[in-house]
């Protein structure tokens, strides 16, 4: 019997020794002055990125607005990244996708049957019939915008004047639907104290945790939170694609520092 997503993402991060999820958000307007804005160049960027970080890197993202404002070539490009991939790493398509059921389905089909990803962001807003046709592929995984990581999310997620929140009550759908073992939460590393009490009541789903590096997220207590009970993906974009001097040694040498300290932190927290 296969793996559920949850215990293969947790396999993968013990594999690797890593808690590490670097966002493949290719963007030519920040390369390197002089550099080729070409899609073969940006191919090229990208999989130099993951040569240069497969070994220790246990999850990659791409955000797939960053593809599609190119059109059909950047979904192509999209693919072929994922093919690249080809299982060394688990793939989250971060795509926020969320329609009604017969939507949804046509959207699930696109990502894990005709791509090939390993699990998909989506929101909730629609209800429980716009989360199940992704869930209902036992074998991939689903994360759940909870409390993202943008300043404007509370006016929505966390409305101070609402008794039960609506990223309480996200919460409270995702862990009734976990059924298959492949749901997860994305919880933004911009708030310590509503990850903790998140934590409380997640119920040991993983997370994907954004707002790591240039959204000022701490590092420190986002991977002692998450990680409590649960796998706690750390998603880090900008901080390392975008390194430095935008050289593949400036990038590969950031990806390498957030994986030690990512380490040591979660090595801290099991001898807790």
């Amino acid at each position: 019997m296969p793996l559920s997503f949850n215990k293969r993402l947790k396999e993968i991060c013990e594999k690797k020794d890593n808690r590490l999820c670097i966002g493949l958000d290719v963007d030519p307007d920040k390369f390197p002055k002089g550099m080729s804005s070409s899609f073969d160049s940006m191919e090229n960027f990208l999989k130099d990125v993951i040569d240069g970080t497969i070994d220790f890197c246990p999850i990659y993202k791409p955000n797939f607005a960053f593809y599609e404002r190119f059109g059909f070539e950047g979904y192509a490009l999209l693919e072929r990244i994922v093919d690249y991939i080809s299982g060394r790493s688990i793939v989250i398509a971060d795509a926020k996708r969320g329609d009604i059921g017969n939507t949804s389905t046509q959207y699930a089909r696109s990502i894990f049957e005709n791509m090939g990803c390993d699990a998909i962001t989506i929101s909730p807003y629609m209800g429980r019939d716009s989360i199940n046709p992704f869930i209902t592929y036992k074998d991939k995984g689903t994360f759940i915008l909870a409390l993202t990581s943008n300043k404007s999310a509370v006016e929505i997620q966390d409305d101070e004047n609402d008794s039960c929140p609506l990223y309480e009550r996200v919460i409270k759908i995702a862990t009734e639907l976990n059924l298959n073992d492949n749901i997860g939460l994305v919880v933004g590393a911009n708030n310590i104290q509503l990850m903790s009490k998140i934590r409380k009541i997640s119920n040991d789903l993983p997370w994907l945790v954004p707002g790591i590096g240039v959204q000022g997220g701490n590092l420190e207590k986002s991977v002692s939170i998450s990680n409590h009970n649960g796998i706690g993906i750390i998603n880090v974009s900008r901080d390392i694609l975008y390194a430095g001097n935008g050289s593949i040694k400036e990038i590969i040498e950031s990806a390498q520092r957030y994986t030690k300290k990512i380490r040591s932190l979660t090595c801290n927290l099991m001898n807790y």
